[in-house]
């Protein structure tokens, strides 16, 4: 069965839901979070870049939804984000998506996300941007 990872990256780190694609069940796989150290240290970049494909290897995952960022602006993502960004783009294994912020707004406005137990608070927002690719990619 395909599985739907979502993230949110914020500051150093990379924050994951796995949902599977024919149930829209979330499934509660450890690690949640993945960070990178010292963005500027050649080894945590390589390691981060290892944890995040392993992950994705390991858990088979199919797709990877990540909630786009502001690239410019006060409310703009940081450095370090477009950095996480790239290093998942590269993994080699499973497709990657993004989708808005005013996506997952307007879709959980007009039907909302079932947030299910179990998940952290800070993982909801990688859920529902997993959720919503799946409810676009019907």
């Amino acid at each position: 069965m395909p599985k739907v990872c979502g993230i949110e990256l914020k500051g150093s780190e990379a924050i994951l839901a796995i949902i599977e694609a024919d149930s829209q069940e979330y499934i509660n796989i450890d690690p949640r979070r993945i960070k990178i150290g010292d963005d500027e240290s050649t080894h945590a970049v390589q390691s981060f870049y290892e944890s995040f494909k392993n992950y994705v290897t390991d858990n088979h995952i199919d797709v990877v939804v990540i909630k786009k960022r502001k690239k410019n602006g006060s409310m703009s993502g940081g450095g370090v984000s477009f950095k996480l960004e790239a290093l998942i783009q590269l993994n080699g294994t499973a497709e990657v998506f993004f989708v808005s912020g005013q996506g997952i707004a307007a879709s959980h406005k007009n039907n909302n996300f079932e947030i299910p137990n179990g998940i952290n608070k800070y993982q909801e927002t990688a859920f529902m941007s997993a959720s919503l690719y799946l409810r676009q990619n019907k």
